[in-house]
């Protein structure tokens, strides 16, 4: 029996990764883009020339500016856009999906004007139906290329939650299934804010044992903040939490961590951002973040500074400053 067809809603990197791992487990699959003339460079290139030069598409993987020809017959749909435009998308979306379409999204962060996470977002938009958030520890090049990689599907759906992470498991794909959709979407949005101050630091030239205590002390912010919204603290020592918490500090592919670099070499904030040529998440997170702990009564001390210097003009060595003679604490606090 020939597989559903799955729309993805975003050509961007990880969209049309997403869209490689779908079709080489065999699924058609449609990659929906906004941009006509984008749409019709892939199709003529038959990979995403912008973002994933290196990874050609699939047999089953065709390219529309047509969301309702994208959508046609597609009970799935999975959304990766970035946090400030999925409530324009989903909106756009919902329209074109029939009464049981189930929808998925790849998409990190809160949102802006309301501090609602990507659930909050959808079920607001698109009402009652199954929604699930895929999350973790990936580069959308190494998912692209087909490198061994591991993420975490969540929904408190757990028929679509298995479903979807059977879509996309393959030889180097492992999809992992859990109902903490809370606590995978609080990872999501802090981590790439810590990253911004992972990348500060190994910028300033301040070696490993302040990379990981970053890390660590990161880890612990987002747990405080995920537990106080209701997740689950065992969820934080995941993928979707301790794995992309280490990816995104870790590794130069980041573009969070490499503002912070950046940041932290002394490059203003606006050529540092146009140097790296796309959305950088963790400065809109910091933002709103920092106004979510301060609402819930979190302390976040390390999101507080990246905050005040990506957003407040703060120097990075005052931001350092700040943070190493903070009152002494129990590390468990």
């Amino acid at each position: 029996m020939r597989p559903e067809p799955i729309a993805v809603i975003g050509a961007g990197s990880w969209g049309t990764a997403l869209a490689i791992q779908l079709a080489r487990t065999g699924h058609p699959v449609r990659l929906w883009g906004r941009d006509a003339a984008q749409i019709d460079a892939m199709r003529l290139a038959g990979c995403n020339p912008r973002y994933l030069p290196e990874a050609p598409f699939p047999p089953s993987l065709s390219v529309t500016a047509d969301l309702g020809r994208a959508l046609e017959g597609a009970r799935d749909a999975l959304v990766a856009v970035p946090s400030r435009a999925l409530r324009d998308t989903l909106t756009r979306l919902r329209p074109h999906l029939p009464a049981d379409a189930r929808v998925a999204w790849a998409t990190k962060g809160f949102e802006m004007s309301t501090g609602l996470l990507p659930h909050q977002v959808a079920a607001s938009v698109l009402g009652d139906r199954p929604g699930a958030v895929l999350s973790g520890p990936t580069f959308a090049r190494e998912v692209g290329m087909g490198l061994p990689t591991a993420m975490t599907v969540a929904s408190r759906d757990e028929r679509f939650a298995r479903e979807l992470a059977v879509s996309l498991s393959g030889p180097n794909f492992r999809a992992y299934t859990q109902t903490d959709i809370l606590g995978v979407e609080v990872g999501g949005a802090v981590k790439n804010v810590i990253a911004i101050g992972s990348g500060i630091a190994d910028g300033m030239g301040f070696g490993a044992n302040t990379r990981v205590a970053l890390i660590t002390r990161g880890l612990a912010e987002m747990m405080r903040l995920g537990v106080r919204l209701g997740a689950l603290r065992e969820t934080f020592m995941g993928l979707a939490g301790l794995g992309d918490l280490v990816l995104t500090c870790t590794d130069d592919q980041s573009r969070n961590r490499r503002l912070g670099l950046a940041l932290g070499r002394g490059r203003p904030l606006e050529a540092a951002q146009s140097g790296i040529g796309q959305v950088v998440e963790g400065v809109l997170a910091a933002r709103t973040v920092r106004e979510v702990a301060e609402r819930l009564g979190v302390d976040m001390p390390i999101c507080l500074e990246v905050h005040r210097v990506v957003h407040e003009g703060r120097t990075v060595r005052d931001a350092v400053q700040a943070l190493m003679t903070r009152e002494m604490r129990a590390e468990t606090d």
